[in-house]
């Protein structure tokens, strides 16, 4: 692969690769709790909560992702007091023992931000789907029991719903992967920038591209090859289960 690029170039694409998976994971890992409870507030008993929650998922779902980025990006500077800016550009350290933490810029963060709201509504709506799959007998033989809404839900529901969700989570997680790539419009440096920084000095634009086109599937190859494994494992503990 060295041979494919110059070593420079290739360490280019390869801490963009990084930035990739990073904001990706940051975003998808925050995005799943926060889907979850969206997807929850959408079956709320108050009104005016699951009225909320469908406002949100009509407009980040109904707005294009890079419009949403170049909001944070720039409309976010414009809303928040300057002190607050000032603060998010400022490089911060943070010594725990061997590791040190470092703020990351605000253009990282704000496609942290963008990503993670973005991907948010997609998932609540997979979790809404896993929701109403699982039959409401459900509900009913645990309120028969005497458990709390709260009690139904973590024991009951949630794991039934996640086993219905999975699948379709996983392409959510495809789809993250795929969309930091619009991350580069406001200046992160992930893959797809990186790649075009390679292209743009050394005009090599089959390699750089090419090689950022491996990594990509490289890294949605990992997440389909966890989901068959996951899904292997659920059938097996199905079937010892009946046995």
């Amino acid at each position: 692969m060295h041979d494919w690029l110059e070593p420079k170039y290739f360490a280019w694409l390869e801490q963009g690769f990084f930035i990739t998976l990073m904001l990706s994971a940051c975003a998808a890992s925050c995005a799943t709790p926060l889907g979850f409870l969206l997807a929850v507030g959408r079956t709320a008993r108050n009104g005016a909560i699951a009225r909320a929650a469908a406002l949100y998922v009509f407009v980040f779902r109904n707005s294009p992702l890079l419009v949403q980025l170049l909001f944070w990006y720039f409309g976010a500077a414009v809303v928040m007091p300057s002190s607050w800016m000032e603060w998010l550009n400022t490089p911060h350290v943070a010594m725990l023992g061997p590791v040190t933490l470092c703020w990351p810029s605000f253009e990282l963060f704000a496609g942290w931000l963008g990503l993670t709201c973005y991907t948010t509504a997609f998932i609540g709506e997979e979790f809404l789907a896993g929701l109403r799959g699982v039959s409401i007998a459900q509900w009913h033989a645990a309120e028969a029991l005497g458990m709390s809404r709260y009690a139904t839900l973590r024991h009951v529901i949630l794991p039934q719903t996640l086993r219905i969700a999975t699948p379709p989570l996983a392409g959510q997680y495809m789809n993250v992967i795929k969309n930091s790539s619009l991350t580069m419009a406001i200046g992160v440096g992930e893959l797809s920038y990186m790649s075009r920084q390679v292209d743009t000095e050394s005009f090599r634009t089959f390699e750089a591209f090419g090689t950022a086109t491996l990594f990509y599937v490289l890294a949605i190859a990992v997440i389909e090859v966890a989901l068959v494994l996951r899904q292997r494992s659920g059938l097996r503990g199905l079937q010892r289960g009946r046995a």
